[in-house]
């Protein structure tokens, strides 16, 4: 009986090395800008309905577009709520098209010129209900829309040098203008362009991490059915990065007001749009650092310092475990992009 005992532990530790490779394999593509089939989510709370543009969630699209001496294509508003006011070329997503032909014919629309994306540069969202996706965009063809070409979509476009003054809509872009500059100069994340792969929901799926002052780091996996990354399905009350959170409430309910759960940015992301209310969701592969607060309490609610933890916090949810990584080339990607964060940006604006 020992010997049969022996041999079937020494098969699931086989079966498990495999699940941890595969995974490891798998954070490995994330990261390199790749996606993953989402079939399904960890975390789906009942109040979270199928995305559905014009019904449950709204995608604004925007560009960026600087010509050879750095000014940046402004458009003048036609809305009469702020009229002759000036804007990025930026607007809704409509049903049946993706962000990148969301973008260029916003561009088109409003400022007279063909685009294509260089990269996103940013990513604003106040819940799943808004999402603001940010392009760097180049220009390729057309012409710079005159005001004798005006319409219902703009009154003009022209290039802006940012010194001029100029009625702004809002001051809002100004944010993401600085953004584009930035990354002209030095492309701090790697190129990051939506990727054509179909979700029902607006979901986080987590890279999510702990490390200690020794540089050892851990993944949170869940492991059934097989050892995977977590997912959670955003709720229209929160901010789209509040998944993390709830994950990390469900693994580790007393450690959770001990940590911040802090998403670093976005690895890649994934939208297709094609079928109203069936592939109206986004996939954001994130990377989520557990951080232990610096201050905490004891149980008198006394405040003392930390001292740091060898380990990460225990997993008190038999759902979940923690894997460390022991892939060198991967323990040294995630600790690189943890410490400079040259990932894409997700902000929320609540």
């Amino acid at each position: 009986m020992r010997r049969v005992h022996a041999q079937g532990m020494s098969g699931d530790l086989k079966v498990m090395e495999k699940e941890w490779s595969e995974v490891e394999e798998q954070v490995e593509r994330l990261m390199s800008g790749q996606g993953s089939e989402v079939t399904g989510c960890d975390l789906c709370p009942e109040q979270c309905k199928p995305a559905s543009l014009k019904k449950t969630v709204t995608y604004i699209v925007c560009a960026v577009i600087f010509n050879e001496k750095e000014e940046v294509l402004m458009v003048q508003e036609a809305r009469q709520d702020c009229y002759k006011q000036w804007y990025l070329p930026a607007g809704r997503v409509e049903v049946g098209e993706s962000l990148e032909e969301a973008m260029r014919r916003e561009v088109k629309e409003e400022a007279g010129f063909d685009c294509e994306p260089i990269t996103l540069l940013l990513i604003q969202e106040q819940g799943p209900q808004w999402i603001r996706f940010n392009f760097l965009a180049k220009i390729t063809g057309g012409s710079l829309k005159t005001i004798l070409e005006s319409d219902q979509e703009s009154l003009q476009a022209g290039w802006w040098d940012r010194k001029a003054v100029l009625p702004l809509r809002g001051r809002d872009i100004i944010r993401i203008i600085d953004c584009g500059l930035k990354y002209c100069q030095e492309h701090w994340h790697p190129v990051t362009l939506p990727l054509d792969l179909s979700c029902r929901h607006v979901v986080q799926k987590l890279i999510l991490v702990f490390t200690n002052a020794a540089d050892k780091i851990w993944l949170l996996l869940i492991k059934a059915p097989g050892l995977h990354l977590p997912s959670a399905a955003a709720v229209k009350t929160h901010a789209v990065t509040w998944a993390a959170n709830m994950v990390v409430q469900e693994a580790l309910p007393t450690a959770y007001y001990d940590h911040d759960v802090n998403t670093l940015g976005v690895f890649s992301l994934q939208h297709s749009g094609r079928q109203q209310g069936r592939t109206d969701g986004v996939c954001f592969n994130t990377l989520v650092a557990l951080v232990p607060d610096r201050v905490q309490r004891n149980q008198d609610g006394e405040k003392v310092e930390s001292t740091g933890m060898l380990q990460p916090p225990p997993v008190e949810n038999p759902r979940y475990l923690w894997h460390e990584v022991h892939k060198q080339t991967l323990r040294e990607k995630l600790l690189e992009k943890i410490k400079n964060t040259s990932i894409l940006p997700l902000h929320s604006m609540y």
